[in-house]
């Protein structure tokens, strides 16, 4: 199966490159070191509701958070399968600028999945709930922990399972 280029995308320190690192290391770094330009992890990828756990290799664009929309007039999105839009559940002023990037990714790769993602939910006292209506409509939303690994695997195990589906 051909690699599959997805976006990490978000704002600065919302845990793009920590979910990153959890997805295709399996561990967490709390080192923090902000990521400057773009940082490309390839990983294996389970797809949701495959009984033969057939997988798909992802090659991650973990992005700088200071890009902004303005990463929508770049070269990096050639060639994007799909992305993952990042807020922090302990900074709501970072859900907005969620929805910014999900509806420019939107219009710019009409077609192409994307995922809404609350990250950091181990750091909040009760779960979020959480409604695609908040985040500008992506394909699906999830909350994460790249702490803790919770909802990272079954998150982009869903974005592949839409990938397959779409054919791209």
């Amino acid at each position: 199966m051909v690699d599959k280029k997805v976006m990490i995308l978000g704002a600065v320190g919302v845990g793009k490159t920590s979910l990153s690192r959890r997805l295709a290391f399996d561990r967490f770094d709390g080192n923090y070191k902000a990521t400057i330009g773009v940082d490309v992890y390839r990983t294996m990828v389970e797809i949701e509701g495959d009984a033969t756990g057939a997988t798909m290799p992802f090659i991650l664009w973990d992005t700088d958070g200071d890009f902004g929309t303005s990463i929508f007039a770049s070269t990096y999105l050639r060639g994007a399968s799909a992305a993952v839009i990042v807020a922090d559940a302990t900074r709501p002023q970072t859900i907005p600028y969620l929805e910014k990037l999900v509806l420019g990714f939107k219009d710019e790769l009409p077609g192409r999945p994307c995922a809404a993602i609350l990250n950091k939910v181990d750091l909040l006292e009760a779960p979020p709930s959480i409604s695609l209506d908040d985040f500008g409509s992506p394909d699906f939303a999830e909350s994460t922990s790249a702490l803790t690994g919770e909802g990272v695997r079954p998150t982009f195990a869903k974005l592949a399972a839409t990938i397959l589906r779409r054919g791209l």
